[in-house]
């Protein structure tokens, strides 16, 4: 039973917490986002209402409730809930709770479900420690982590939980979220006369990336520092209630690689307002700027192509122009390469036949060079037959000569109905034609340009 002085030291305790701490979900109905994995029908909801909660691993970006909910499943499933940080805590603490629940299970029948926050700092031998007790089911595992389990969690781990992937929360989620908390007169704001305005809530809720805690704690800022009653929250007060929040980028990790990937995929895609945003964010947060341009030249070349000629020589321009100014100055030559490069007309033309040469070579497909085409430039190359009736091509009208170069029929470039590639394609015709000795020599090719 709990005392007058227990329930006011609770009370006191409550009250000194955040706002988003307080107005954290109690069940499992209160809970907002990931219906993905949560919703009615949906894998964990079935898991938890058939009482096969198995160990999982939580993935996903701060603010998305991977801590919440891994408390809301211990309240579900019945288990007595432990909490460790791998960050703080070694192999010593993670053996004494591991016996722990080994007792209370053998004793009580009681699961535990042990949540470790950043599992992907503990090490290989912190991480094998678990996998005895996770396989035996003393423990019900809960890893939280902002890295890609995949990549920074043992295999072996990984191979034995459930991975469910939070996404950011959806400003419609966010709006409800704030709405919620100044409804509520137990927990949130709902004891202040709040003026809510519209546009105020969509403000927190637009800025928040997706992060509860962010929106929460710029509600709570507005409301407490206010100095008149009622309170009209304003735009104007969201924003001023807003703090800049820092850039969540990991030069070594999925933000690395799912940036850039997004950058290449929207300038692939022609999008140079989206690839502008995917190079803000690569840049502020703080992305090497030569990786940035040695991946612009390589693009200019696989997904341009000849298609635009120009792409390549403009993108290796902005590279050397970046080694030559740096930061911050050549964050515009990136944005006018980036956005070029958008805007131009598309081939991968070069790139797929590349590669089906090089799987040719690869699978054995081993072609000798032909006779003709051989050095002669040596003793005894003559008497080889080494560069025999070679044709030299400048003898010829067009410049080209009807000889075969492969020795096979085989077609690796194509080029593709966009940009220059279009005269390209026009001239391929009928230099293929004169290789192929079926060309009118007297007609000549059409003019060059």
């Amino acid at each position: 039973m709990t005392s007058l002085f227990e329930a006011s030291e609770q009370s006191n305790r409550r009250q000194a917490q955040p706002l988003a701490a307080r107005m954290r979900p109690r069940t499992l109905a209160e809970f907002v986002g990931q219906e993905h994995f949560l919703g009615e029908g949906r894998l964990l909801r079935r898991l938890l209402k058939a009482d096969r909660l198995g160990s999982v691993v939580f993935y996903g970006p701060p603010g998305s409730g991977k801590t919440t909910l891994a408390r809301l499943l211990a309240s579900e499933s019945r288990s007595t809930f432990r909490q460790l940080s791998a960050v703080t805590s070694g192999v010593k603490e993670l053996r004494e709770l591991l016996n722990e629940a080994r007792d209370r299970l053998s004793a009580a029948g009681q699961k535990t479900l042990l949540f470790i926050d950043e599992i992907h700092r503990f090490n290989k031998a912190q991480q094998d420690v678990l996998l005895p007790e996770v396989e035996d089911g003393i423990v019900v595992l809960v890893g939280a982590t902002t890295e890609n389990p995949f990549f920074t969690i043992n295999s072996a781990l990984v191979s034995r939980s459930r991975v469910f992937q939070f996404q950011p929360l959806s400003s419609e989620d966010i709006a409800l979220l704030v709405r919620r908390a100044l409804a509520d007169n137990e927990r949130g704001l709902g004891n202040y006369e709040v003026r809510m305005h519209d546009d105020a809530v969509t403000f927190l809720a637009e800025t928040s990336d997706g992060d509860a805690r962010r929106a929460l704690s710029a509600l709570e800022i507005g409301v407490l520092s206010a100095e008149t009653s009622p309170i009209e929250f304003t735009r104007r007060l969201a924003e001023e209630s807003v703090q800049r929040k820092a850039v969540q980028y990991d030069r070594a990790g999925d933000a690395h690689y799912d940036s850039i990937s997004a950058l290449i995929k929207s300038i692939r895609g022609s999008d140079p307002d989206a690839a502008l945003y995917w190079l803000a964010r690569m840049l502020e947060g703080g992305e090497d700027v030569r990786f940035l341009a040695r991946r612009i030249v390589i693009l200019a070349s696989e997904d341009v192509g000849n298609a635009d000629p120009a792409a390549l020589p403009l993108a290796v321009a902005a590279a050397h122009a970046c080694e030559l100014v740096g930061l911050p100055e050549c964050q515009l030559t990136l944005a006018q390469a980036v956005t070029y490069l958008a805007c131009a007309p598309k081939s991968n033309a070069a790139t797929v036949g590349i590669a089906e040469a090089r799987q040719d070579v690869r699978e054995g497909r081993l072609l000798p060079v032909p006779v003709h085409l051989r050095d002669r430039h040596y003793v005894g190359a003559q008497r080889l037959g080494h560069g025999e009736d070679y044709q030299y091509a400048h003898d010829h009208p067009g410049g080209i000569a009807a000889q075969d170069y492969l020795g096979v029929e085989r077609q690796f470039y194509r080029p593709v109905g966009r940009g220059f590639e279009v005269e390209l394609a026009r001239r391929l015709e009928e230099i293929r034609a004169r290789l192929r000795g079926k060309d009118d020599e007297g007609g000549g090719m059409k003019a060059e340009g």
